[in-house]
């Protein structure tokens, strides 16, 4: 990769896509927003798999979670946008990686990050991450977000799931001082989770980065500060 990964996207031409027989007019408005969306161009130029990785880019700028020499964990990981810039932000080496990624989804090898080919969900998929990266994480991301139904609360309940399932990982394996961001939907997080969160982390809000779609009804969860199991339990007493 090279050159400035974060500003100066080329100026695209607006790209219509044609009607065309048996193709939808919803996935033909997706290909020409697709086609015309500067965040895929600013990903194909600085080397990066898919747009979603300005999303993390421009959380780290704003909230500095991710520093030279710490150790990350990457939740559906495919196809490996964030995996890339964590080994970026914290300099993550082939020799020595401090990244692992891990998705059910095949996905090409990303130089300086550890994947795992297996679904986080399976009973011994923690141990496997633990044991990859060699210790606990600093940092644990998760882009998970289940298959969309159409269904809005449908989708909003599964993706949900995915957003606690990832925070009660992290709660478990973070070091302290260290921080937890997830994918979530727009419809009010559970408050069973937020209250979760705020006994383990000194921080916790919302944040929807400007590379998240305006329509989007995605939004990142940032839990900061991690109390560590000691401070937490002297709290419950």
């Amino acid at each position: 990769m090279s050159g400035d990964k974060s500003k100066g996207a080329p100026r695209a031409l607006k790209t219509r896509v044609k009607k065309k027989r048996g193709l939808k007019d919803s996935s033909r408005r997706w290909l020409e927003r697709h086609l015309n969306d500067p965040y895929v161009h600013r990903a194909r130029a600085a080397g990066y798999r898919s747009r979603a990785a300005f999303k993390l880019i421009e959380i780290d700028e704003r909230y500095h979670l991710l520093k030279p020499g710490q150790t990350v964990i990457d939740l559906g990981a495919a196809p490996g946008g964030w995996c890339q810039v964590a080994v970026e932000k914290v300099k993550s080496s082939e020799h020595k990686p401090t990244v692992v990624g891990i998705d059910y989804l095949e996905m090409d090898p990303v130089p300086g990050a550890i994947i795992l080919q297996m679904d986080f969900l399976e009973d011994g998929a923690p141990d496997r991450l633990i044991d990859a990266l060699g210790g606990r994480p600093d940092v644990v991301l998760s882009d998970m977000a289940a298959p969309t139904t159409g269904h809005r609360r449908t989708d909003h309940i599964r993706t949900m799931h995915l957003c606690e399932v990832a925070a009660d990982f992290a709660i478990k394996v973070l070091k302290p001082g260290g921080h937890f961001l997830s994918k979530t939907f727009q419809g009010g997080t559970e408050n069973e989770l937020l209250a979760l969160l705020k006994r383990h982390f000194r921080s916790v809000h919302h944040v929807k980065p400007p590379a998240s779609r305006d329509e989007s009804v995605e939004l990142y969860i940032l839990a900061r500060d991690f109390k560590g199991a000691e401070d937490t339990q002297s709290e419950a007493d």
